[in-house]
């Protein structure tokens, strides 16, 4: 089936709280084993308890996710395509941050520890961080996609 064919709505299903990626790749599988029309499926991070379906119609999206322990209701109506564009344009990092802000690292061997910007290279999606409550200053190069923004840093006061 071409795209141009393929015009599917959005229907939205609440599930339950953590469980929104097993609820997807299930009502994915069942979908393709039944040979039901559901195009996309869609999990996003930032709406907990929610999994979005795209489909030709809520009947298909109804059959799909029947007699599934983790599904909660599907939501009646329909979402545009608007609604959630701008949860999948992925977004830079880097443009987020600047010099002073304190960042937590989220992944690499600083796991977990809380740090100060003290240069942020746009090119390269990197930052170079020093690292707080350590015996020394010790400046790191990280990826900024390693990060999350703790707290921005305070506009100076004009002397």
């Amino acid at each position: 089936m071409s795209d141009q064919e393929r015009v599917g709505s959005i229907f939205p299903v609440k599930t339950t709280g953590g469980q929104e990626r097993t609820v997807a790749t299930f009502v994915a599988n069942r979908a393709l084993q039944k040979k039901k029309p559901i195009y996309s499926v869609l999990a996003l991070d930032t709406w907990k308890g929610y999994v979005l379906f795209e489909a030709p119609n809520s009947q298909v999206v109804d059959e799909s996710i029947q007699g599934f322990k983790h599904v909660r209701s599907k939501i009646p109506g329909m979402m545009q395509y608007q609604d959630i564009e701008k949860f999948l344009v992925t977004k830079s990092m880097v443009a987020e941050l600047n010099e002073g802000d304190t960042v937590e690292i989220v992944a690499g061997p600083f796991k977990s520890m809380r740090a100060k910007i003290s240069r942020v290279e746009q090119a390269k999606q990197e930052i170079t961080v020093v690292l707080i409550d350590t015996a020394f200053a010790l400046p790191i190069t990280i990826d900024a996609a390693y990060v999350k923004l703790v707290e921005k840093a305070k506009p100076e006061a004009p002397k």
